[in-house]
């Protein structure tokens, strides 16, 4: 083999690349594994031949090298002068989320809360039957303990069927007076219709003190109604048992869809249901220690979900799940 000859080959090869793509096609000959050069060097069997042929390789590796930093250098030339940007053009509209309409709904209830001076509580999903049951003084015998109602991961741990667990913890950890909410996910095995969903998020609140009464409790939910729905929304109370709470009672909205006229999301009564409330049970009050001669409180609970329904006049809560895009890019 002529070095000397396959150096000069080799340096006119690199010379004569136009592009990026020629110039790899010539490492690849003349410096790639199955080159002339590579096949030499491996048969070398003296010292004088290896420095000769391993010169050659260095200069044809710095060829390479400093012609490639030419053409790069052409190909940004090139795109400098022919790829003119203007910028009087307008830019490209970019396209933004927005908050859910839950998520907009919960924070319209928080700062009703927070303007009561409620303490806003996040708790766990994941309870305890004893906290989520026990402590509410839920009989062994209530339909929610079935697992037909609700969600067991084993005989002592389900997700949650409401946020009221959020109220034993904090009177456990804390003497009264108490005024929190809790908002969050809750899940029950609910067949799927026009106001209920397997998972839907709800905010319980409640509040103990001394000398509390029912007309407390009606005072503020009447002012996060009002808040929620405006002023022209008509609001009831219907009185109704629930086991954590005595006298119990269920706030009703006036339908937004059908303006109490009847349609199949108020059940063609002109009325809906929007949670549950009422003064604390006393048994309630001695599983945490808490002294019922001593405090009174109220709780109460409602749906989110079915709050932005009303608020927004939704016909369905499955939009609030399906994430249809013709739904939350009203909001």
């Amino acid at each position: 083999m002529d070095a000397a000859a396959l150096e000069r080959e080799g340096l006119a090869a690199v010379a004569s690349a136009a592009t990026p793509e020629e110039l790899d096609g010539v490492r690849v000959e003349y410096l790639g594994r199955k080159s002339t050069l590579k096949l030499a060097l491996r048969d070398v069997r003296d010292r004088e031949s290896g420095l000769e042929l391993n010169a050659i390789r260095e200069r044809l590796e710095e060829a390479v090298e400093a012609r490639e930093d030419e053409l790069r250098s052409a190909v940004l030339d090139r795109r400098l002068t022919e790829e003119v940007l203007d910028v009087t053009l307008p830019g490209e509209e970019r396209h933004l989320g927005t908050l859910h309409p839950t998520t907009l709904t919960r924070r319209v209830i928080e700062d009703a809360f927070l303007g009561l001076g409620y303490e806003v509580i996040d708790d766990r999903e994941v309870e305890t039957v004893h906290y989520n049951f026990d402590q509410l003084a839920f009989g062994p015998a209530h339909p929610s303990r079935s697992h037909r109602d609700t969600f067991f991961l084993d005989p002592e741990r389900l997700l949650r069927t409401e946020t009221s667990p959020s109220q034993i913890h904090v009177m456990e950890a804390k003497k009264p007076p108490i005024y929190m909410v809790s908002l969050g996910r809750v899940y029950r095995r609910d067949e799927i219709t026009a106001t209920r969903f397997p998972i839907f998020h709800q905010f319980e609140g409640l509040a103990v003190d001394r000398n509390i009464t029912l007309a407390d409790l009606k005072g503020t939910l009447l002012h996060v109604m009002r808040t929620l729905f405006g002023e022209h929304r008509q609001v009831r109370f219907r009185t109704h048992y629930f086991p954590f709470t005595e006298p119990s009672l269920e706030p009703d909205v006036s339908c937004p869809i059908c303006e109490m006229e009847g349609c199949r999301t108020c059940k063609y009564t002109g009325w809906i249901e929007l949670g549950g409330a009422g003064m604390v049970d006393p048994r309630v009050f001695s599983n945490v220690g808490i002294d019922p001669e001593e405090w009174t409180g109220f709780a109460f609970g409602c749906g989110i979900e079915r709050a932005a329904q009303l608020r927004h006049g939704i016909p369905e809560i499955r939009p609030f799940w399906e994430n249809d895009l013709r739904v939350l890019r009203q909001f």
